[in-house]
């Protein structure tokens, strides 16, 4: 499903439906967000899968539905909850992967356009990011 977010945030989401993602990397954005539309563009073909799956009883469309579902709760609370604190839950950490994915995040949002963009995954970004995160001093925030 990585890479799937992959190719969907870049090409699709800074792509041909940018203007549904652009209020994503605006500052002073509402609760809700035009980008919050994906969240159906992704949670029906989920719901699709899982249904075909257990009326046809295929195991294969089954899992294909659970992976996106499981995926799309990873994003609501890495993504929204932790990296963007939406909510203000789990705003400190020091753990070096979770550090590591919020820098990279960051990084992402630098750009407030849709070209020049980089770090289009949520869960595995480049390496460079966990160094950067385990040089940081315990408890410091993420830079």
């Amino acid at each position: 499903m990585e890479g799937i977010a992959w190719v969907s945030h870049k090409y699709v989401m800074h792509g041909f439906l940018w203007k549904w993602h652009e209020d994503h990397h605006k500052p002073g954005k509402s609760f809700f967000e035009k980008n919050d539309r994906f969240y159906l563009i992704f949670a029906v073909p989920s719901f699709v899968a899982l249904l075909y799956g257990c009326v046809y009883a295929n195991p294969v469309w089954i899992s294909v539905g659970v992976g996106a579902s499981l995926y799309g709760m990873a994003y609501f609370f890495v993504h929204d909850v932790f990296i963007h604190q939406r909510f203000g839950w789990f705003k400190n950490s020091d753990n070096v992967y979770l550090k590591g994915i919020r820098r990279a995040h960051k990084i992402h949002h630098k750009h407030l356009y849709k070209e020049d963009g980089e770090c289009f995954g949520m869960l595995l970004v480049p390496f460079k990011y966990f160094s950067e995160a385990r040089k940081q001093p315990k408890g410091s925030p993420v830079k």
